[in-house]
């Protein structure tokens, strides 16, 4: 008597972590952000004082909503939150070797950013930039209020749930990393076309760090060191 084996078909080497309406929600919103984005860029006056309390808190207040609803959907999801909040550290040790990594890619990070900026036109110093650094030490404490917010908030979204959930969709890891390395580099589009393309090129960066290292928490404390520090320097 002859069995037939029953053929299972192969299940995506990347799953995704999220319903697909939910991202397709996260990405309307982050083109409704842009657009607003845009449209304030144009409207500041480099001779008026912005009012940086109002600027930094809305801007974390919308952060950290966006973070909420990606946490949510990957809930709802039953996906692993750990994939957009990043491992857990079980020692002392271990969060100093991730802090490590976050200072070294933070290094190669600064390199790249002055080559790029040194063989760049222009230079990344326009308005926009320029009135939302801090002035005085309220602006400067809300803003490092505000570049951890960036680090946690941004690398969860971006390279903990868009990368993954592009890699599902592509069924590829270099797709996933550079397609929300290119979303990420718009959201920051009101910057400058400069500024956007070398924020492209650090999110390729931190996309490839986060898929290496299987964690998004060193991402997390790089971007909060880099933006940190690019307060400081520039205040």
């Amino acid at each position: 008597m002859e069995t037939s084996a029953v053929v299972l078909p192969e299940s995506p080497r990347h799953q995704r972590i999220a319903a697909p309406l939910h991202t397709v929600l996260l990405l309307a919103a982050q083109a409704a952000l842009l657009f607003l984005g845009r449209v304030r860029s144009h409207a500041v006056n480099p001779a008026e004082a912005p009012n940086h309390i109002a600027l930094y808190g809305r801007t974390m207040v919308v952060e950290w909503l966006l973070f909420a609803f990606v946490v949510v959907g990957v809930w709802r999801a039953g996906a692993p939150l750990e994939t957009v909040l990043g491992k857990r550290w079980s020692s002392l040790r271990q969060f100093l070797k991730e802090l490590g990594i976050a200072v070294l890619f933070l290094m190669a990070s600064i390199m790249l950013e002055s080559i790029v900026s040194g063989h760049a036109h222009g230079g990344d110093h326009n308005a926009t930039v320029q009135a939302m650094l801090p002035h005085g030490a309220t602006d400067l404490a809300l803003w490092i209020a505000l570049s951890l917010t960036a680090g946690i908030c941004e690398e969860a979204i971006y390279r903990g749930y868009l990368q993954r959930q592009f890699m599902a969709l592509t069924q590829s890891v270099p797709a996933g990393i550079v397609f929300s390395a290119v979303l990420f580099g718009a959201a920051h589009a009101y910057q400058g076309l400069q500024q956007a393309l070398q924020i492209g090129l650090l999110g390729v960066m931190g996309g490839i760090l986060a898929h290496w290292w299987g964690s998004v928490r060193p991402g997390m404390m790089a971007h909060t060191l880099q933006d940190v520090l690019g307060g400081l320097v520039k205040h």
